[in-house]
C-alpha cells in the first residue's frame, strides 16, 4: 500500500507530527512531496499511489494524477470542502473521497457554543462595563441555557455537533434543514422547523449552512424582521449568508441582543464596515475551525480513515459526487 502526501511540506506540517506520520506509516509506505502542490511538482510523488492525501492549495486530481496511478483506490483530502481536489474522472474510476471538515467542524461548532454561552451570560457587555469603571450593569440581561429556545439552520457536520453540545443544556432545539426530514432531525435532537418558525421562536439562531447560491443573504431584511428583538444571531458558517448592510441597519435600530460573527464579507472587513461600530457585533477573525495544535486533529482523521478502509472498507466522514451540490 503506497500513501502518497502530496500536500506542500508546510502545510504537512502544520497538519502531521510525527506521531501521526509514524502511524500513517503502520498502513503502508509514506511518501511526501518536498516541491510546490502543481502537478509537475508531485507526478514522482503520486506513481503508483493506493492512496492520494492532499490538502488545502492541491489542485484538481484528474486524468493525469488517474494514468500516474491506475490502481488508486482512495483520497484523503485533509482540508475541508473537496471540491478544489475532486474530478468527475475521479469519481468515475470508482476512487472514493473522505475529507476533514468534519473534524474542523468541531472547532466551528465548539465556538459557536462558546459563543451561545458568552452571549447568553452577557460576557461582553459586562467586561466593556468593569474596563470603563463599572460592575455589574447589565446583568440583569444575563440568561442561562436553560429553558431557551435555541436554532441551528443546517445540519451538516458542524450543526450536527453543535446540536449534540447542546444536549449538556435543557433547551428546546429547532433545526432549519431541507435536506433533513423530521426523523431525522429528532434523531439528531432536534426539531424540524421551517426558516419562518426558527426566526420567530428562536433565543439563539446559530447558523451553519453551506455556501451556496440557495444561502446567499439567507439572512436579510425580511428574515431579520422575524427574530425576537433580544435574540442572539451566530454565524461560523461563511459571510456570505449573511446581507451585512440588513444586519446592520436591523441592529442599529435596537435589534438582536448580539450578534457573533465569526465570518464576514469581504473576509477581513473593510476599515469602514459600520458593524465594526456596534459594540453588540462582535467580530472574530475566521477562528472558528481548528487552529494552531487543532490541526493536528486532521492528521489523527487521516489515520484513522486510513485504517478503517484497509481494515473494513468504512469510511466515517465519505463525500460522494451526489453530495456535492448541497455542500459547501
Amino acid at each position: 500500500m503506497k500513501i502518497a502526501l502530496i500536500m506542500d511540506p508546510g502545510t504537512r506540517n502544520m497538519v502531521f507530527n510525527k506521531k501521526y506520520l509514524d502511524r500513517l506509516a503502520k498502513s503502508g509506505e509514506v511518501v511526501t512531496n518536498e516541491g510546490g502542490t502543481a502537478f509537475e511538482s508531485v507526478e514522482n510523488t503520486v506513481k503508483g499511489a493506493d492512496v492520494i492525501v492532499t490538502s488545502w492549495g492541491n489542485e484538481h486530481i484528474d486524468e493525469r494524477y488517474l494514468a500516474l496511478c491506475p490502481d488508486l483506490k482512495l483520497l484523503v483530502h485533509a482540508a475541508g470542502s473537496v471540491k478544489p481536489v475532486v474530478s468527475d474522472p475521479l469519481f468515475e474510476k470508482g476512487v472514493r473521497v473522505t475529507s476533514c471538515a468534519g473534524v474542523l467542524s468541531m472547532g466551528v461548532s465548539e465556538t459557536a457554543l462558546g459563543f451561545t454561552i458568552a452571549a447568553s451570560k452577557n460576557f461582553f457587555a459586562l467586561n466593556d462595563n468593569i474596563h470603563h469603571g463599572g460592575w455589574a450593569e447589565g446583568k440583569e440581561n444575563i440568561r442561562e441555557l436553560y429553558d431557551l429556545t435555541v436554532g441551528v439552520v443546517g445540519g451538516g457536520w458542524a450543526g450536527r455537533h453543535y446540536i449534540e453540545l447542546l444536549k449538556a443544556f435543557q433547551v428546546e432545539i429547532l433545526l432549519y434543514d431541507p435536506f433533513i426530514s423530521e426523523e431525522g432531525a429528532l434523531a439528531m435532537g432536534a426539531k424540524k422547523a421551517t426558516l419562518e418558525e426558527l426566526l420567530k421562536n428562536s433565543d439563539i439562531v446559530s447558523i451553519h449552512a453551506p455556501q451556496i447560491p440557495e444561502t446567499y443573504h439567507m439572512f436579510n431584511k425580511e428574515t431579520l424582521s422575524l427574530m425576537k428583538k433580544d435574540a442572539v444571531l451566530i454565524n461560523t458558517a461563511r459571510g456570505t449568508i449573511i446581507d451585512e448592510s440588513a444586519l446592520y441597519d436591523h441592529m442599529k435600530a435596537g435589534n438582536l441582543k448580539y450578534a457573533c460573527l465569526d465570518v464576514t464579507d469581504p473576509e477581513p472587513p473593510a476599515v469602514d464596515n459600520p458593524l465594526r461600530t456596534l459594540k453588540n457585533c462582535i467580530m472574530t477573525p475566521h477562528l472558528a475551525g481548528l487552529a494552531n495544535n487543532g490541526l493536528k486533529k486532521i492528521g489523527q482523521h487521516v489515520c484513522e480513515e486510513v485504517e478503517s478502509f484497509i481494515t473494513d472498507g468504512k469510511l466515517a466522514t465519505e463525500v460522494t459526487k451526489e453530495m456535492l451540490s448541497r455542500m459547501a
